[in-house]
């Protein structure tokens, strides 16, 4: 663009005014977006599946061989959990030396999910093995930077950013990722560091909002959405976790996602899950819950030498495929009844396998999976459980039935509602996206316009929330800008 010189400073400021408004009119049109109902995730963490596969395992559906993602598609899984370790050069001596969950393993994967019609989340481990409540380990290819702040956010940023820029690159970005796994005592921790129970907050959340604001640039970049979760292991420790994580600025988040396995978080049991995510709803209203990783086992039995790390049962369920279905069920019922949007299966494809593990040669989690020891898809077992019909959650109302601008200076909240729409037991809520609430009050009952007075508010974002009988129905964003 050429600007032409002014030589009258009064023309000059009108002319920068004019473009100030312009600008700031495109900009709001881009930022503004709604936040739409949504279906129901019924997902399944394959990361196992090209390993197994590559040792031998053919997976088979009425004891014929099919791509286990086609079986899983078929079923109603919507969802692909797939996890990403940095540099897993420990898979080097371990079987056919080939690694497994790095990028390369995660594009496969990926293309695999994307072609059988399923959508991707991408679980950055941030380290070169597993992490989780009692190991976050930073990779070893940063080890010399861990102290070195600056240095590590930028080592941090390139990877989250290259990673996502090159799946999309070959069509597969993915459409959520989860900074960290199960990052209770937070992530990239040195040796020393991990060996304690620490949680160095000024250190913790640069990390996290160095990781999220590589995401959303990649958003920007390529103009696709992304959503962004966090992930803590446990009902129990999803409350206080997260007050830390708001305490500490890190808010930029879309999802709350937490594991559940009633083995290692008894007692708390399934109606207490469905509580917790109701409480989620209350106190981070433009936040979403799901369950991340669950699990359930359909024998106590193994097939292989390698221990198995799900065996106990809940009370009511004891182990068999009929009651591996009806407890995740149940669980699913809960999640969504409460608000949840989602509930993952943690690994139903790990077979066993003439392959070892790091600790035994097969597999740890062959009783908990959805197949049978011969690797057949286990009939009226767990994968029937995300069949159409079993739990969802579907629109009250469709985006375009109301519609909600700022007025009169901004001093009026206006919110318009579709003809059809019955405004009985509508109310409307007005929330910062820091989660506090900022109006909340009926709409116009018999109207389809509702004006609502407002205090002077601050250039932001805002979200609108409509609910009827104490349940959001319908949200929008709404930016403010002068």
């Amino acid at each position: 663009m050429v600007i032409p010189k002014y030589h009258n400073m009064s023309s000059v400021k009108h002319k920068w005014t004019s473009l100030k408004i312009i600008f700031t009119s495109i900009f709001i049109f881009l930022i503004i977006n709604h936040l739409q109902a949504q279906e129901f995730y019924f997902g399944a963490d394959l990361s196992y599946v090209n390993e197994m596969e590559d040792c031998g395992v053919v997976y088979k559906e009425n004891n014929l061989a099919k791509d286990p993602y086609q079986i899983f598609a078929d079923h109603n899984c919507n969802l692909v959990r797939l996890r990403m370790w940095h540099t897993p050069s420990w898979y080097d001596n371990l079987n056919i030396g080939h690694r497994y969950s790095d990028y390369q393993d995660i594009l496969k994967s990926s293309k695999r999910a994307k072609t059988a019609g399923m959508d991707v989340l991408l679980d950055f481990h941030l380290s070169d093995n597993w992490a989780d409540p009692s190991k976050q380990l930073i990779p070893s290819a940063w080890l010399q930077l861990v102290f070195d702040l600056p240095t590590l956010k930028d080592s941090l940023y390139n990877h989250i950013s290259s990673t996502l820029i090159g799946l999309a690159a070959e069509n597969v970005l993915p459409d959520m990722v989860q900074i960290g796994n199960e990052t209770n005592k937070g992530i990239l921790l040195s040796p020393i560091d991990n060996a304690i129970w620490t949680l160095d907050w000024e250190r913790n959340s640069q990390l996290f909002n160095t990781a999220i604001q590589a995401v959303r640039d990649v958003e920007t970049t390529l103009n696709r959405d992304i959503k962004i979760a966090l992930h803590i292991a446990g009902p129990d420790n999803v409350k206080w976790l997260l007050e830390q994580f708001t305490a500490n600025g890190v808010t930029d988040f879309d999802i709350i996602g937490f594991s559940y396995y009633w083995q290692w978080h008894q007692p708390t049991n399934i109606v207490g899950v469905g509580a917790l995510i109701t409480e989620l709803k209350q106190l981070y209203p433009t936040k979403k819950s799901m369950i991340f990783e669950t699990g359930y086992p359909w024998t106590s039995n193994g097939n292989d030498n390698a221990s198995n790390i799900l065996g106990t049962t809940q009370s009511g369920y004891p182990a068999s495929p009929e009651n591996q279905k009806k407890w995740i069920i149940d669980l699913s019922k809960s999640v969504a009844e409460n608000g949840g949007i989602g509930v993952i299966y943690w690994e139903p494809a790990w077979v066993s396998s003439n392959c070892s593990t790091q600790w035994a040669l097969g597999s740890h989690y062959e009783n908990a999976t959805f197949f049978d020891f011969d690797n057949n898809l286990i009939a009226n077992g767990g994968i029937e459980w995300m069949e159409d019909g079993v739990v969802g959650i579907e629109p009250v109302f469709f985006p375009s039935d109301f519609k909600a601008v700022f007025q009169d200076n901004h001093q009026v909240l206006k919110i318009s509602v579709d003809e059809h729409i019955q405004t009985q037991n509508l109310m409307a809520h007005l929330y910062r996206l820091d989660g506090q609430l900022l109006l909340q009050k009926p709409l116009e009952q018999g109207q389809t316009v509702s004006y609502f007075s407002l205090p002077q508010l601050a250039n932001g974002v805002y979200l609108v929330s409509i609910w009827k009988e104490n349940h959001p129905v319908w949200n929008e964003k709404v930016s403010l800008f002068r």
